[in-house]
């Protein structure tokens, strides 16, 4: 077991949590212990996990990529996540989760979901092209995949990307970040392989809380750092 201890209580911003993320990680086998790039596939949930899966990546000698997840909100309570749309390493391909409850369901048949589903697919189109000229995610048929995010609420997001992940036939699928709640980490046991957080705390509040530095990560930084990674579109 973990003695999370060992760890800060808070993290001076997402690069510091990566940077514990990346070394824990390590410890635990994940790194490739060679050339850059020939470790696992470290996929970032835009935009605050882009971040920390950098430095998780740097730390492991692995890949560094998005995946790009958009949520399905419901029509005027955009926070009341209907499902999600996330991309999948097949051009032009997206995998769609629908939550199964009796609110959901209604909207999909009153055709609401559809359209806000088809308004949530053309801003990941936007993004895909803006982050990687268009191109699909990394191809993970056979890897180990590790998804990151700066912290872990309700698990909604990352269990879509998760599910992506392992429809697209990765060989191991990693649920990674340096914060969650307890009841938001055991939603993702079943859509993962392994499941890792640096903290647990009792009386998950909010993901920001564990922050000294919580401002929102930028588009620019984004593209930076996948530029720096060696994955991102040139001139952007």
């Amino acid at each position: 077991m973990t003695d999370r201890s060992t760890f800060p209580s808070t993290f001076a911003d997402r690069r510091e949590a990566g940077i514990h993320l990346g070394r824990h990680l390590a410890q635990l086998g994940y790194g490739s212990g060679g050339a850059a790039g020939a470790g696992p596939l470290v996929l970032a949930l835009p935009r605050g996990g882009v971040p920390v899966a950098f430095e998780v990546a740097r730390a492991l000698n692995g890949q560094l990529d998005i995946l790009l997840v958009r949520k399905i909100g419901a029509p005027g309570y955009p926070e009341l996540a209907l499902g999600a749309v996330v991309e999948t390493d097949t051009p032009g391909v997206c995998h769609t989760v629908v939550n199964e409850d009796a609110w959901s369901q209604r909207l999909r048949d009153s055709g609401a979901f559809a359209l806000e589903r088809e308004r949530q697919l053309v801003e990941l189109a936007r993004r895909q092209q803006r982050y990687r000229e268009g191109a699909p995610v990394a191809a993970m048929r056979g890897r180990t995949v590790i998804v990151v995010d700066d912290g872990v609420a309700t698990g909604a997001t990352m269990r879509s990307a998760l599910e992506s992940a392992r429809m697209a036939g990765a060989r191991r699928v990693v649920a990674a970040v340096p914060v969650a709640s307890q009841e938001g980490l055991d939603s993702l046991r079943q859509s993962a392989d392994v499941c890792i957080s640096l903290l647990v705390p009792p009386g998950f509040g909010a993901v920001g809380a564990f922050y000294d530095d919580f401002d929102q990560t930028t588009d620019e930084e984004v593209m930076g750092l996948m530029r720096e990674s060696g994955r991102g579109a040139e001139g952007a």
